[in-house]
């Protein structure tokens, strides 16, 4: 079936893609999350011409057009926008055969375990600590994420002492069983990770993240176990990386499995296979309660060598106001540490009527 009609819905911080085919089923996707409105007029003036009109599976072939009709545009916007493509094409041909998205991918709907994830620096340890607490006896989580260091802030603390204390702090309140993860996001150099990595040791932090504008060897030095950064995609970047080999591996996972379940291949277990022939874990994680999260439930859920959580955000209204009122259904309920995949055709989510109704509608057709 051909693509019949393109649609977007949009704010500033978030924006929905509505793929129509020619027998008038439907798909639901998402720009990537902030400035949503900015990659809904990307989407419609430099993806959707080059891909209506054409099949709409394998989505390979459409990703790859675009990307060379438009290779004098690679950054980021481009990018943003082939998401809300994808991932509602996606939606669309597993409704069709009448399964999860995580299905199409080799997994199966069920249960992921999550770590509680803290966006905050402004908040004192005592406070971080209080919060998680109560989120622990709450909803039953067993690991936690926070904050250290100030986001780039090239080995300058949010506040004189703040990473040194907050980390005893959130250990004695919720005692030795459950897991913490330390996120620098951005904000040491290799020789300051060292330095707070053997600061830690022995107060059960599992892993380290993010210690570096792209991670380096600090992290393994210091007796901790690395993770990449999100933004490590930076090639020039990663080159300079002792990590690098293993991150680009980890991150040329998903293209040749991509691939194959487009070629209509039975479904194995390709995504990670790179990071998994080197002993790692790969784990695909999202901050905000937008459909990011549930793509990536969907694919950790299929990775044969997926880490240990999901990533879900404890941040309310106060810091993401606009992810409420956006879904029918709450995708998110956790139950003892852990979120449940549905096993609905596609993404199993509709989006609020009422909400769309808000945004700013966009529509691209063939001429």
């Amino acid at each position: 079936m051909r693509i019949k009609r393109l649609e977007t819905f949009s704010t500033r911080y978030i924006a929905f893609v509505r793929a129509t085919l020619e027998d008038g089923s439907v798909g639901w996707g998402q720009l990537s999350t902030y400035n949503s409105d900015i990659t809904a007029d990307v989407f419609h003036r430099q993806a959707a011409p080059w891909v209506l009109g054409e099949e709409a599976w394998p989505i390979d072939p459409l990703i790859d057009r675009i990307e060379e009709k438009e290779h004098k545009f690679p950054g980021a916007y481009l990018k943003r926008a082939m998401a809300g493509l994808d991932t509602a094409l996606w939606d669309l041909e597993s409704k069709r055969q009448e399964k999860p998205v995580v299905a199409l991918l080799g997994g199966k709907p069920g249960r992921l375990r999550t770590y509680a994830s803290s966006m905050r620096r402004d908040i004192t340890p005592e406070g971080e600590a209080a919060r998680f607490v109560e989120l622990r006896d709450r909803f039953g989580f067993d690991a936690f994420k926070f904050r250290v260091a100030a986001e780039y802030g090239h080995d300058v603390d949010e506040w004189p002492g703040r990473t040194e204390a907050i980390v005893p702090a959130v250990r004695r309140a919720l005692g030795p069983d459950v897991a913490l993860l330390v996120d620098a996001n951005s904000g040491f150099s290799p020789a300051r990770a060292i330095e707070i990595g053997q600061a830690a040791r022995g107060r059960g932090r599992r892993a380290f993240r993010g210690t570096l504008p792209l991670l380096g060897a600090g992290a393994d030095e210091a007796g901790e176990r690395g993770a990449g950064h999100r933004r490590d995609r930076r090639r020039a970047g990663l080159r300079s990386l002792d990590l690098a080999r293993h991150l680009r591996a980890a991150h040329r996972r998903y293209r040749p499995a991509r691939r194959a379940l487009c070629r209509r291949h039975r479904p194995r277990p390709q995504g990670g296979e790179a990071g998994r022939g080197r002993g790692l874990k790969v784990t695909p994680h999202a901050a905000n309660l937008g459909l990011v999260t549930l793509f990536t439930m969907h694919l950790l859920a299929a990775l044969p060598n997926a880490g240990k959580y999901l990533e879900f955000s404890i941040e309310g209204p106060d810091y993401y106001p606009w992810q409420y009122g956006v879904f029918r259904k709450d995708p998110y309920r956790v139950e003892d540490g852990h979120v449940t995949i549905s096993a609905e055709p596609g993404w199993g989510i509709e989006i609020e009527p009422e909400w769309l109704a808000k945004s700013r509608y966009q529509v691209s057709e063939p001429s």
